[in-house]
């Protein structure tokens, strides 16, 4: 019996020539990125690009932990993170239940808003965010870089799918049996979720660890700076050495790298979550 995958075909060959270009063109930044990092003072930068440093060493890197205080810099970072991941949860929770579950005039209303909201590019606001954050007096400060990414549309959204897809029969059972609304959401509804609870949390925590430009905007005094603003701080106007800069990107990406590994089984099953398991 001929054994079917080790039939191949012209169309299958042409796909895997597909996805290998779009992988070598999606890792040759980083690839280069992480080459650049352990080039020593006899590598030509400027000569013709080569990935394998012909004086590796890691002294790019003993420099950027010497220049700057990288386990402070990841403190305040975790801070704001773990305030948008919690922000996100729950806030993505109860309006998702509402948007989903509940029956309330102006309800199309609001998701529509939603949706609107989601094709407004972020750039276009930073102006009327800045001014709200000056006013509550939140500038200079880890809360003031962090409120305004506690509330996602597209979270929202994603919880309003992951409800929806609950069974009706499930809750209207519940509902018989003298469940109130408070716990037909916290003992029926919560559970079900879970996928997109992890799924909100690790999206949540990759952009406000990748976020740059809004901490640039809020924050003055490098005692607050989050890891990729304090990055910055390795190029100055009159030194700058890319090979410690390359260096700084690579540590500020490795704890990420690591949350992803760990975390990213949860991504899928949060992607493929709106079915109740049996």
């Amino acid at each position: 019996m001929e054994n079917k995958y080790n039939h191949v075909t012209p169309g299958k060959v042409v796909r895997i020539v597909v996805l290998i270009a779009l992988l070598l063109f999606l890792a040759a930044p980083l690839l280069w990125q992480i080459s650049l990092a352990f080039k020593g003072p006899k590598d030509d930068m400027y000569a013709a690009p080569y990935l394998i440093p012909v004086d590796p060493t890691i002294d790019n890197f003993i420099q950027v932990f010497n220049r700057l205080p990288i386990l402070f810099y990841v403190c305040n970072t975790l801070i704001v993170a773990a305030l948008n991941i919690g922000g996100n949860i729950i806030s993505g929770c109860f309006a998702g239940y509402s948007l989903a579950l509940l029956r309330f005039k102006g309800k199309g209303l609001v998701i529509g808003l939603l949706f609107l909201s989601m094709l407004v590019p972020g750039e276009t606001i930073l102006i009327s965010q800045f001014l709200i954050i000056r006013n509550l007096q939140l500038q200079n400060n880890l809360i003031g870089v962090a409120l305004p990414g506690l509330v996602s549309s597209m979270n929202i959204l994603l919880f309003m799918n992951a409800f929806n897809a609950i069974p009706r029969e499930m809750i209207e059972a519940a509902e018989v049996d003298g469940a109130n609304i408070w716990q037909r959401f916290w003992r029926i509804c919560v559970p079900q979720v879970k996928g997109t609870m992890a799924l909100v949390g690790i999206f949540s925590f990759m952009g406000s660890w990748n976020d740059f430009l809004w901490p640039l905007i809020v924050l003055t005094d490098d005692s607050h700076y989050t890891l990729t603003l304090g990055m910055s701080r390795l190029q100055g106007t009159f030194v700058s050495d890319p090979r410690v800069v390359a260096a700084g990107t690579i540590v500020a990406l490795i704890p990420i790298m690591i949350f992803f590994l760990v975390f990213q089984r949860y991504i899928f099953n949060g992607l493929e979550a709106g079915s109740v398991k049996e």
